[in-house]
């Protein structure tokens, strides 16, 4: 416990140094150490929130010599940079946020409107409503004008036209399996097996939307919206049974299709009631 406790400290420490770099708004810690459901060797996530330019130099200095710190893009269009980091032995990540781009992306939000971007990393695309869900699950470690808090009041209240828009996209779900059929036919693994994990991944956005809960990414989002309420008790098994074992010639993947098609109905059902 004193190494953990000398690890927050540190923490703490270096969200409040980060925060006086030029263009940093505030800092958040992020993931499953912000909601309580941390292992001991869970990563600590520093969400950066910055606006305008953001001065690299000087985070590159804080970060340390042999620390590579990735600029606004660096990662890619949704991830937008930052950095990796070992404190006492434990992985510290860096993630870049423009505020802005945050704000822009809630009213989105608000008026039930959603983007899914190629994203590496996140291999069911990366869901623009990620971005209100980090600010308002996350924990507001150094805001000196007070912004992210006021975000993260705002965000607390999950948008009923989100929800809707969310719920309502799982006629994809549907499709998928709709065209997936085809490929069971010719015996084409990789499409069926993508169309089906898409498919389950997308229902899992609406159960969260149905419960108005964030859904921040794929990770362990599973098993949670297995634990809804209105979800069969043997949703998980199913979907496990679906993707863990989907099958290789025409005749078992035409089987597990099939199979994807009866569950997608019957989530969807839940969705409509």
């Amino acid at each position: 416990m004193p190494v953990m406790h000398s690890i927050t400290e540190h923490i703490e420490n270096m969200a409040a140094r980060l925060a006086d770099v030029p263009g940093v708004v505030g800092v958040m810690l992020g993931g499953s150490r912000a909601r309580g459901e941390h292992r001991p060797e869970s990563d600590w996530d520093l969400g950066v929130y910055y606006r305008g330019a953001l001065d690299l130099a000087a985070l590159r200095e804080l970060a340390g010599p042999g620390v590579e710190v990735a600029g606004p893009g660096g990662w890619g269009p949704w991830v937008n940079g930052g950095a990796w980091l070992r404190v006492d032995g434990v992985a510290v990540d860096w993630i870049l946020r423009d505020l802005d781009r945050v704000y822009r992306v809630w009213a989105d939000c608000r008026a039930g409107r959603y983007e899914v971007g190629v994203q590496a990393g996140h291999p069911l695309g990366f869901w623009s409503p990620c971005y209100p869900g980090e600010v308002a699950l996350g924990r507001v470690l150094a805001d000196p004008a007070g912004e992210l808090a006021a975000l993260q009041a705002e965000t607390a209240d999950y948008p009923e036209p989100l929800r809707e828009a969310l719920t309502a996209g799982a006629w994809e779900a549907e499709f998928l399996v709709g065209v997936a059929v085809k490929g069971a036919a010719r015996g084409d693994v990789l499409y069926v097996s993508l169309c089906l994990s898409r498919a389950v991944g997308v229902l899992v956005q609406a159960l969260y939307a149905r419960d108005r809960r964030w859904c921040l990414n794929e990770k362990g989002a599973l098993a949670v919206a297995a634990q809804l309420p209105g979800v069969s008790h043997d949703f998980r098994a199913r979907v496990h049974a679906l993707l863990g074992a989907a099958g290789e010639t025409p005749e078992a993947l035409t089987a597990t299709v099939e199979r994807a098609r009866a569950l997608v109905g019957e989530v969807r059902a839940v969705l409509r009631g």
